[in-house]
């Protein structure tokens, strides 16, 4: 499961009308005689994201005064909108006191529509590690949908939700990438908001254009290849036609900033909301309510005198609409839409409507004869379907296998573990055979389980996850998103067939085997098709070598690093963890006498009464889109260096996250079966290539705090004849940039072997090597580090505390100094400007889809990638090549000592004693051999008895 978080974001006026001209025929009306249709509609859309999808965070964005920047373009904009309904005026500020008394923020910035307060937030977030969805029925949404933001529409007239991808809007519109929805609506116009389009472009047409040109300009610039009156309406009208697109872009850069805490999904004040419900008589959504947020149903208890009232009142109140309450709504499961008239029809292809045959396999003679046909081929895709994701605990339910088009065989595996077992052995020929290729989704995955029955999965390997991560890496790699995006084919799901989530849901051991079969076998069938497609692409796109002698190898070396695991020293843990507590309650004691106060720490809005209304730190200070005062990291690290007490909440909010989320947490983490923590490695995240780790992430084990670093000795080795190992690569991204630019100066201060950073310091500065001051160098470092990430002289003035006109001399001397550094970073964003990616050394690719946009924000970001990427993916190339062959050196020296962990540009060893004196220089030899630079690659190694002794 995805520990992902996700933010929510809700387009007010969209719901709100929505919910409005959904109940227009049939409004519900209160016994007041006001039309409530609108806040029903908007609250019953809000309580189902939260029912439905538990968000993380989650906010409402509305318009307030309409777009400046579009009115301003365009003065007609929105020009022929009739005045807002009467019920929608009435209906905002009720909505608004039940959303404050939620505790949800209520995004609004005079000027600025939602939708691109929305975008913003969108694209902050997805850069800060969120999936963000955008809850709208507003196609023009779908532009700005990517790997981690989409559209979530909610239900409709029976429907269900509806949440757009990459793929959806791909198929909705025609289109091959999300961006080109701008230049379709910029085409066809938009008669809501009076955008004008191009004239005689209707919705067919602007496809067909798309297809053809891709873009408004492209169009545009060819309007020589069209013909007839459409080839002199374009001509005429190409302003109008760029301005039109400009009017449809939803822009990124509004003054709106995405800061998690101030987007958590709180606990709502919940009697301020029965008020607010009480008094629309919202009764039914009170209930949802109270049982969403696990609560007792207060209403009735609260508001039975009102009730009363209100049922008097009722009656010797005359409407011309009936009476109609919130108990006869649903959704809008019986409501007509007549704002919005789309239909979608499934196109993709399914068991339903294609040819098929899939087979359980139940019997030691169908068994015999289906390995029989299968050793007989050269390649087979396999599927282990499995109860649980643990791939020591998960319990086995079956294997499917294809080997053609259209056809799987699923074998059932009983629950006794010792029938499973013998079974299993049966196909031992299969999986450990070198003359088979073996296809697989998630293949490492497979090895692991397979390991717990002693069989060991050989011969030549594809993993289709892993295919379609090096041809578009910054695409999900599920399997669902696979079949439906390259195979137009929609898998079965599972829940058809073992029904909802709930007390209810069956086993998938409880269903008819013939629907195991379609299920099981059909994920093997549609394995082996899309190996066959992502072959051809892979060569297609010159990834073939990358794939073959990169990523495949890799599986087994991290399946093998993850099945070892690392021993935890579980008494060093408790004890500093007791030491840690000691630490945050004298913090505690010492702030709160600081404050003449005690207060909640970790309550941002306590924090921030304090420290700007009780000590008034600052005259004006910043505050959250909610009204309360500013307390991130970034506002209190400014104040930190003027105020004691910033400094030391700091350092408390610094203990609290280490204890909670190492030093408690990785105990838990222990497996019960072995002993040791077995993190997992995932291939095909990071779109530079690099890996990470998860459950748990032992990458981001603190190293640059004191406190920090003592977390690494609780990583132990497995016993007394061990030691670990640390083998850390120096300043490979360093050396990678001056290897790829050719800057002879650096170049030679890395063969010399210099301090970089100080030979850097030496160059820029003008002085001898021997005079480089700290200062100088620190300042050097900053650079070197900071040309790798893109920093311009603004982020470089803050981190080395200068002004802007000194980091920016610094960096026009650096550049001076280096000048083919200078150029090659010229070069990496020209490149990505023509090919729309750069590459690492080995080819794997980084896309840079906004490199040519016109918003300079969202272009700037992807100029950086353009320098970063290739540098941080040949890092990561680099190490994976030398994970490779130390991993296969040990395997066939049948040595005891087991590669374990890899952090970023290192990795750890547990070593046996008596090989020691061995393997360590084979090991600095085969990382600093791994690829050959004209600039030399050092490995610095460390041993000791944890990893902070050995780092």
């Amino acid at each position: 499961m995805s520990t992902q978080k996700r933010l929510f974001l809700l387009d007010a006026y969209a719901l709100i009308f929505r919910g409005y001209y959904a109940l227009i025929k049939n409004p519900r009306i209160n016994s007041k005689g006001m039309d409530t249709s609108a806040i029903l509609g908007f609250t019953n859309s809000l309580l189902d994201v939260i029912k439905r999808e538990k968000p993380d965070h989650l906010a409402v964005a509305f318009d307030k005064g309409g777009s400046d920047a579009r009115n301003e373009a365009f003065p007609e904009y929105k020009s022929n909108r009739q005045e807002t309904p009467e019920a929608i005026k009435i209906a905002v500020p009720y909505i608004k006191k039940l959303l404050k008394a939620m505790h949800i923020p209520i995004i609004e910035k005079e000027g600025f529509e939602a939708d691109d307060l929305i975008g913003t937030l969108s694209k902050q977030a997805e850069k800060s590690g969120y999936q963000t969805f955008m809850v709208t029925p507003d196609k023009d949404f779908a532009q700005l949908v990517s790997e981690n933001i989409f559209m979530y529409k909610p239900s409709r007239m029976g429907n269900g939700i509806e949440i757009w991808g990459i793929p959806e809007v791909q198929k909705k519109f025609e289109v091959e990438r999300p961006e080109q929805v701008i230049d379709f609506l910029g085409m066809m116009g938009d008669s809501i908001d009076n955008i004008p389009g191009l004239p005689g472009v209707g919705e067919k047409t602007a496809k067909k254009f798309l297809k053809q040109y891709g873009s408004m300009e492209n169009l545009l610039a060819n309007t020589h290849e069209l013909k007839g009156k459409m080839k002199e309406k374009v001509e005429a009208n190409k302003d109008l036609g760029l301005l039109s697109k400009q009017l449809a872009t939803i822009m990124l850069d509004c003054p709106v900033e995405f800061h998690e805490e101030n987007f958590e999904l709180n606990h709502p004040d919940f009697a301020k909301v029965n008020e607010v419900l009480q008094e629309l008589e919202f009764r039914r959504i009170a209930d949802s309510f109270n049982k969403i947020f696990n609560v007792e149903n207060s209403y009735a208890s609260v508001n039975s005198a009102s009730d009363n009232k209100s049922q008097k009142e009722a009656k010797s109140t005359t409407t011309k609409a009936p009476i109609a309450t919130s108990q006869q709504f649903d959704l809008f499961s019986n409501a007509s839409e007549d704002s919005e008239k789309e239909t979608f029809t499934s196109t993709y292809k399914s068991t339903e409507n294609t040819n098929h045959f899939y087979q359980y396999v139940n019997s030691k003679l169908a068994r015999k004869l289906l390995l029989e046909k299968i050793l007989l081929q050269k390649s087979v895709s396999f599927h282990i379907e499995t109860i649980g994701e643990n791939c020591f605990e998960a319990a086995l339910v079956g294997v499917s296998f294809s080997y053609e088009k259209g056809k799987g065989y699923y074998v059932v595996l009983p629950q006794n573990i010792t029938e499973a077992k013998s079974i299993l052995e049966e196909f031992r020929p299969f999986f450990e055979t070198t003359k088979i290729e073996k296809i697989g989704q998630d293949i490492k995955f497979n090895i692991k389980v397979l390991n717990n029955f002693n069989i060991h999965l050989k011969g030549k390997l594809f993993d289709t996850m892993l295919a379609h991560y090096l041809l578009n890496p910054d695409m999900r790699h599920d399997f669902l998103v696979l079949s439906e995006t390259y195979l137009n084919y929609k898998p079965l799901a599972l829940e058809t067939f073992i029904g909802k989530k709930g007390k209810n849901q069956l086993s998938i051991r409880e269903i008819d085997l013939k629907e195991q079969a379609e299920y099981i076998g059909e994920i093997a069938d549609i394995i082996f098709q899309l190996k066959n497609f992502f072959e051809t692409e892979l060569e297609k796109y010159n990834l073939t070598k990358l794939f073959n002698e990169i990523e495949i190898p890799l599986v087994r070396v991290l399946a093998g690093m993850e099945l070892e695991g690392i021993k935890m020293d579980d008494v060093f843990l408790n004890s500093l963890s007791e030491k840690l507590t000691e630490d945050i309650l004298t913090l505690e004691k010492t702030i709160y006498k600081e404050a003449n106060i005690e207060f909640n720490l970790a309550s941002p809005k306590q924090l921030g009464d304090v420290l700007f209304d009780h000590l008034k730190l600052v005259a004006k200070p910043k505050k959250t889109k909610t009204g309360q005062y500013a307390t991130g990291e970034e506002i209190l690290s400014k104040l930190a260096p003027k105020h004691k007490i910033v400094k030391e909440i700091l350092e408390w909010r610094g203990l609290v996250k280490l204890k909670n989320t190492y030093v408690d947490a990785l105990p838990n983490e222990v497996n019960p079966k072995t002993g040791r923590i077995h993190t997992t490695y995932s291939q095909a995240v990071a779109a530079t290539g690099r890996l990470s780790s998860n459950n748990p992430n032992l990458q981001n084990i603190p190293i640059r705090t004191e406190r920090g670093r003592q977390v690494r000795k609780a990583f132990v080795p497995r016993d007394k004849n061990y030691l670990l190992v640390a083998a850390d690569y120096s300043q490979i991204e360093l050396r990678i940039i001056a290897a790829l630019s050719g800057d002879e100066s650096m170049i030679e201060s890395f063969k010399r072997g210099e301090d970089i950073h100080a030979a850097t310091a030496a160059k820029v500065f003008g002085v001898p090597l021997s005079e480089v001051t700290r200062t100088q160098r620190g300042d050097a470092k900053a650079v070197n580090f900071g040309i790798i990430y893109g920093q311009g002289a603004f982020t470089l003035a803050q981190q080395l505390n200068k002004s802007r006109t000194e980091a920016k001399e610094l960096i026009d001397n650096y550049y001076k100094t280096f000048p083919k550094l200078k150029q090659f970073i010229a070069n990496q964003v020209a490149i990505a400007r023509k090919n729309g990616y750069v590459e690492t050394i080995l080819n794997r690719r980084r896309y840079l889809k906004n490199i040519n946009s016109q918003n300079a924000i969202v272009r700037s970001a992807d100029e950086r990638n353009a320098v970063n990427a290739p540098i941080q993916g040949s890092a990561a190339d680099i190490i994976k090549l030398a994970m490779i062959g130390i991993y296969q050196f040990l395997n066939e020296g049948n040595y005891k000592t087991k590669m374990l962990l890899q952090v970023h540009d290192e990795l750890v060893f547990d070593m046996h004693i008596d090989e020691l004196e061995t393997l360590k220089p084979i090991i600095k030899q085969k990382m600093e051999n791994a690829f050959k630079f004209e600039v030399p690659l050092t490995v610095d190694l460390g041993e000791g008895k944890n990893w902070l002794e050995a780092h």
